[in-house]
């Protein structure tokens, strides 16, 4: 059986002989490609599919179009159970459920054409090409473990009777894009529950939101660099989760909901580093959004300022952390009622020990495809439901930020309210007594 760098060196040869067939059938024109022949497309086609197979392998692909087959199977039945009338996906990760080959081959475009014009050798290549596959497999694996958990639960909440309340065109959203950008952070679904309340759902919250100047992003800066669990729920009817007056952004959720899915994760650590970073100007900000404009990294840094976890200031300093104990920091951090950690693997005892001394309820050995591991679950979150209670003043600040575009304070709406009610006092006396007759007819008929 070959060695490791024996294989690499035939992949190394072979990509150099595809790169001098390629280049027999294209021209470089002031740092542009042109084809002069439809084969040397194909053969650069070839080029990114060996790369793939090599990288990832045809079994590895495999294994991810199976849990893609078992994800759509489960999206289909959990819509159709609650009533819904389709979903929405973040684009990355729907191309990559649509093909993931070709999303993958994707991610080797820019590295390519840099080899092509001579930008970069084979070796520089195929390193940046191994760690862009890598990255690209791994994000888009977590999230279609992450979504499949999601609507496993969401599943047998419908199997319970729950119906979609939010979004109002009962659509399953399960991307996030844009929807913080009038300064709130609203649900992904809202469910109603048969005779036991409503529940709300925000999936990797909390989430960055839109800002104009310095003064607002200092206030949002919380925003950046909070820990974000995968999936938040919170009891009744829950429209927006932002709270920046406390020592978290958020209202505190009553149930957190952690996934994951790699075999090895519990023994993975990570260094956190955003989360010790001072808080960026917006000067400083345009300053970095432009520079990396000029130097060609619109992609890597999101050309966007709802993206701006992607800038935060690479600290030399920053805090490693094992994967289990991130899983307790999160619990920590956010003190939920119920934190529920869901991992496809089988932990070995003594972490599952560990973790449910710390108050975590474990779910382990839940593959996607195993739809009944989750029923148990589903019962344990629907308790949490609680009935809808109209709270106008959120009513009412919901719609105002909905109009304006900008996150208000509930205590500005309190006082606007009571200002507009001082300057029509007579409908309000109208009102009033509307609401009493109407409170002396309930309170008779109960007697």
């Amino acid at each position: 059986m070959s060695s490791v760098a024996e294989l690499d060196k035939g992949l190394y040869g072979r990509v150099l002989e595809l790169l001098e067939t390629a280049r027999g059938y294209l021209s470089v024109s002031r740092g542009r490609v042109v084809y002069r022949d439809r084969r040397g497309y194909e053969v650069v086609e070839m080029l990114k599919d060996v790369l793939v197979d090599y990288y990832v392998g045809p079994e590895k692909l495999g294994e991810v179009d199976s849990w893609i087959r078992s994800f759509r199977e489960l999206l289909e039945d959990t819509v159709r159970v609650l009533g819904g009338r389709g979903w929405s996906f973040p684009r990355e990760f729907k191309s990559f459920v649509e093909d993931p080959r070709a999303h993958l081959k994707k991610k080797l475009f820019n590295y390519t054409f840099d080899l092509l014009r001579g930008k970069i050798g084979v070796e520089e290549y195929l390193a940046k090409s191994r760690q862009a596959l890598g990255s690209s497999l791994r994000s888009n694996s977590r999230s279609l473990y992450q979504f499949w958990v999601f609507l496993g639960i969401v599943y047998e909440l419908g199997s319970m009777g729950a119906r979609i309340v939010y979004p109002e065109y009962g659509f399953i959203v399960l991307d996030r894009s844009g929807r913080q950008r009038s300064g709130s952070i609203p649900p992904n679904l809202i469910l109603e529950v048969e005779g036991r309340g409503e529940l709300s759902f925000f999936i990797e919250a909390p989430r960055p939101l839109g800002w104009e100047d310095t003064r607002d992003l200092s206030r949002v800066w919380k925003l950046y660099v909070s820990l974000r669990p995968d999936i938040l729920v919170y009891s009744g009817r829950v429209l927006d989760i932002v709270d920046l007056s406390g020592a978290i952004p958020i209202k505190r959720p009553n149930v957190i909901i952690e996934c994951k899915e790699m075999p090895d994760w519990y023994r993975r650590s990570r260094i956190l580093k955003g989360h010790i970073a001072r808080p960026l100007t917006a000067e400083e900000w345009m300053s970095r959004w432009i520079r990396g404009l000029w130097e060609g990294l619109g992609e890597a840094l999101g050309v966007s300022r709802e993206q701006l976890g992607e800038l935060i200031e690479k600290s030399k300093s920053g805090i490693k952390i094992g994967e289990v104990d991130l899983v307790v920091l999160y619990k920590e951090t956010y003190k939920p009622d119920l934190f529920i950690l869901v991992s496809q693997p089988k932990l070995e005892r003594s972490i599952k020990t560990e973790l449910e001394a710390r108050g975590i309820e474990v779910v382990d050995g839940v593959h996607i495809g195993d739809r009944g591991a989750l029923r148990e679950l589903s019962e344990i979150i629907a308790a949490y439901a609680k009935p809808e209670e109209q709270d106008l003043i959120d009513i009412i600040k919901a719609e105002i930020q909905r109009a304006t575009g900008r996150n208000i304070d509930r205590k500005v709406v309190e006082k606007a309210i009571l200002e507009l009610a001082l300057t029509r006092i007579h409908e309000v006396v109208n009102i009033v007594g509307r609401l009493e007759e109407k409170q002396s007819v309930e309170a008779g008929g109960e007697s």
